[in-house]
């Protein structure tokens, strides 16, 4: 009774300390707000103003028919080059597409030589060079097709491919970037706020306070755990429900209140690892170091931004012990595909397991901090 009584002040105190801390509050408006906002719109769905050169050594009906298929708002208003002038212009930054259409194009077409076009593209402007060369292909097959219809009638393939795009049907690039920037933000909030909490009470001589208390090192550490999962979770579920469903309107298959049941097993991992990396930190300066070298990582090879199958064995066998691989794919299961308890069970027992082990060391490292203080 006394335990929990300590344990549930002492979590009182850290929301009064978070108040108080005005950076910190915006850091957690902004990551749920803001920052889900802009991941959901920043990469473009379609080419917008892409600027496209055309190098046109046939002059022919065909060849004025593929240039005049680029217009705007896709396009812009394609510039005639020489070949000469290709690789300048793109060395300099002014063309993102350089189409190069041979002499005698038009003749080959029809005699049915497959003649080859090349397509030129700055890939370091990755958005429009990751939309367009598909578009353009397309464009130009199209137009090819079209211009043949009037000669002869085309042979019909022998094969037609029918595809559909489950769980997102429309590719939409929103889905993915709020949800897994969320996802992103739940488990960097969890331990910097952690960490700062423990590091806050190191900064301003407060330890030595608590440690005069009836209070044990489980009862210090476990409010802090509490209080700042509860700051983060609440805050998820209003990024969740007002920004990802209501203003960017995307749609969620799958039940919220599982999700969030997950992510409270993640955040139990989660901030019991950013007290971990505090105890280690001798200032903020030196926990934000701590930080870049650990969420990097967890963030890139969890699964958010390529599937984790797709790491070497090595690296998925290592990440195992990681909580946000299994985060990753328990939010993305029940999110995106709708799954149930059924499907997610293995996610939450690992997640349990790995914060029941990270809260064990993080537990032995506070209290080693503390006699070290004493």
């Amino acid at each position: 009774m006394r335990m929990g009584s300590n344990i549930w002040y002492l979590g009182l105190k850290e929301f009064r300390s978070l108040w108080r801390d005005t950076i910190m509050l915006v850091l957690i408006v902004f990551a749920f707000s803001l920052a889900i906002y802009t991941a959901a719109t920043a990469m473009p769905e379609t080419l917008n103003k892409a600027p496209i050169a055309i190098v046109d050594e046939d002059r022919s009906p065909l060849s004025l028919r593929i240039a005049d298929a680029f217009y705007p708002p896709s396009f812009l208003p394609p510039r005639f080059i020489s070949a000469v002038e290709m690789d300048a212009r793109m060395d300099a930054g002014l063309d993102t597409f350089a189409l190069h259409i041979p002499a005698g194009f038009q003749r080959d077409v029809l005699a049915g030589r497959s003649p080859a076009i090349q397509l030129n593209v700055d890939a370091t402007r990755m958005s429009q060079a990751f939309v367009g060369s598909g578009h353009i292909q397309a464009i130009v097959q199209g137009e090819i097709d079209a211009f043949l219809a009037g000669y002869r009638e085309a042979p019909s393939p022998p094969v037609e491919l029918v595809w559909r795009a489950r769980f997102n049907p429309e590719l939409q690039v929103a889905r993915f970037g709020a949800v897994m920037e969320l996802i992103n933000n739940i488990t960097m909030l969890a331990i910097v706020l952690t960490g700062a909490a423990l590091l806050r009470e190191r900064e301003h001589g407060t330890v030595e306070h608590l440690l005069v208390m009836p209070v044990t090192p489980f009862e210090i550490m476990a409010s802090k755990i509490w209080s700042m999962s509860v700051v983060v979770l609440l805050a998820a579920t209003f990024s969740l429900t007002v920004v990802v469903q209501g203003l960017l309107a995307i749609p969620i298959q799958g039940s919220v209140g599982l999700f969030l049941a997950g992510a409270l097993l993640h955040l139990f991992a989660t901030t019991s690892l950013g007290i971990f990396l505090a105890t280690i930190a001798r200032s903020m300066p030196q926990f934000g170091l701590l930080i870049l070298l650990v969420l990097l990582p967890l963030q890139i090879l969890s699964g958010g931004m390529t599937p984790a199958e797709s790491l070497p064995d090595w690296v998925h066998l290592l990440m195992q012990a990681a909580p946000t691989l299994h985060f990753v794919a328990m939010a993305q299961a029940v999110l995106y595909r709708g799954a149930g308890f059924e499907v997610v069970w293995p996610q939450f027992l690992a997640l349990a397991a790995i914060g029941g082990v990270l809260f064990t060391l993080s537990l032995a490292r506070f209290r080693r901090m503390l006699a070290e203080v004493g």
